[in-house]
């Protein structure tokens, strides 16, 4: 399965930068809100006394506000910087009360739109999904498939909170469970995270069984308790749908199914083909192949690099191909030893919309376009979207 976005006890420390001049790292600066970005944050721009001007990504705002902002990295010399809005001058509408009190600037970097309203939050991440596909993608912003893309809610979450099912917890300072903030090691106390479940578990050692009801069938799947594995409970029921729904798979179709994990859609895809199909897992995690080995005992698995293991991979074709990158996509190597098995359809599992972009171009110069996209909001409060799309030639 897709790998789920690094929690914030993962926060990544700014990268150590040759100095570019003048710190502007607690300036203040009122500014007017533009669009949504990738990642978290919306674009705006901080006029400078030589008149030019400086773009800024800022959290906790929405498009169209005036907001306070202070910016958190930045020097005269950068090209951006980053920041908090830090008060408002002038809401949107979508604007809330965030419902975790340990959310907004300064605080826990877990979430990044608990300030904005849950149909808005789904909203701005078809923005961007839309966005990257014409951007990155080279398609047009008034095909149907780009223009009426919306993210679907996923069963499984309470108004967007509460869905988290494993969630890590860093120690706080005197001891406790915190959280780290945005872009830092500092950690914050956080007695609880409303994102999570009530029952939520921390990653640990051993095995858990996740069940999993999709297209008429039940499958039970052995998972690492510290790999992966949605977080989102309605999501292995939504990615797998989608999946089917997509590829339209028939008794005695050859399926390969690249990033397998534990073997999610090669379990329900050998339901499809029967015995009469064949159903071929790579996956790069060892201990994922090998728990799909025996959660699929009817599929051919292989470990090891995906890229390296298609190379290796006899030259027949295949029917049907299933794509479930990590986030950095699937990238040329492997898109084009996937066309190459001449599939009649790929369904592409995305955790990233640049990546998915990118990948949905290099298709196309292989003569492969999207067919058909659907959005999940797998990850409420955050950024992150998943998307399944359907290529075919």
């Amino acid at each position: 399965m897709s790998r789920p976005p690094r929690p914030a006890h993962r926060g990544r420390r700014p990268r150590q930068k040759a100095s570019k001049g003048e710190s502007y790292v607690g300036r203040r600066f009122e500014v007017e809100v533009g669009p949504v970005a990738h990642g978290g944050h919306f674009v705006a721009r901080v006029p400078l006394e030589d008149g030019a001007s400086r773009v800024v990504f800022v959290r906790h705002a929405l498009p169209g506000e005036q907001v306070v902002v202070e910016i958190t990295e930045g020097t005269a010399g950068d090209r951006f910087w980053r920041g908090d809005a830090v008060s408002v001058v002038s809401a949107a509408p979508e604007r809330i009360v965030p419902p975790c009190p340990y959310a907004g600037p300064g605080l826990c970097g877990g979430c990044d739109f608990q300030h904005v309203s849950v149909p808005a939050q789904r909203e701005l991440k078809a923005t961007v999904l839309r966005e990257q596909l014409v951007r990155l993608g080279g398609l047009s912003a008034e095909e149907p498939l780009v223009a009426d893309l919306v993210v679907e809610a996923v069963p499984g979450d309470e108004d967007g909170l509460r869905w988290r099912t494993r969630q890590r917890y860093a120690t706080a300072p005197g001891g406790g469970r915190g959280m780290r903030k945005y872009r830092s090691h500092d950690v914050i106390p956080v007695d609880d995270c409303l994102i999570a479940t009530a029952d939520a578990r921390e990653p640990g050692a051993g095995t858990v069984v996740e069940t999993v009801e999709a297209g008429g069938s039940e499958h039970s799947f052995e998972v690492a308790a510290d790999g992966f594995w949605q977080v989102h409970p309605g999501a292995p029921t939504a990615l797998v749908s989608a999946v089917l729904d997509a590829l339209e798979a028939a008794p005695g179709d050859a399926v390969l199914d690249l990033y397998a994990g534990v073997g999610l859609f090669s379990a329900f895809l050998a339901d499809r083909v029967g015995p009469s199909g064949e159903v071929v897992a790579i996956e790069g995690d060892p201990t994922a192949s090998a728990l799909s080995a025996g959660n699929v005992p009817s599929a051919d698995v292989t470990a090891g690099d995906v890229a390296t293991v298609l190379g290796r991979l006899e030259e027949g074709p295949f029917d049907l191909v299933v794509l479930d990158p990590p986030r950095e996509g699937a990238r040329r190597k492997v898109v084009e030893a996937v066309v190459a098995r001449s599939p009649r359809a790929v369904a592409y599992v995305a955790c990233d919309p640049a990546a998915l972009a990118r990948d949905v171009a290099i298709f196309a110069e292989h003569g492969y376009r999207l067919r058909s996209l659907r959005a999940f909001d797998l990850f409420p409060m955050t950024h992150h979207v998943e998307a399944v799309a359907l290529l075919t030639r």
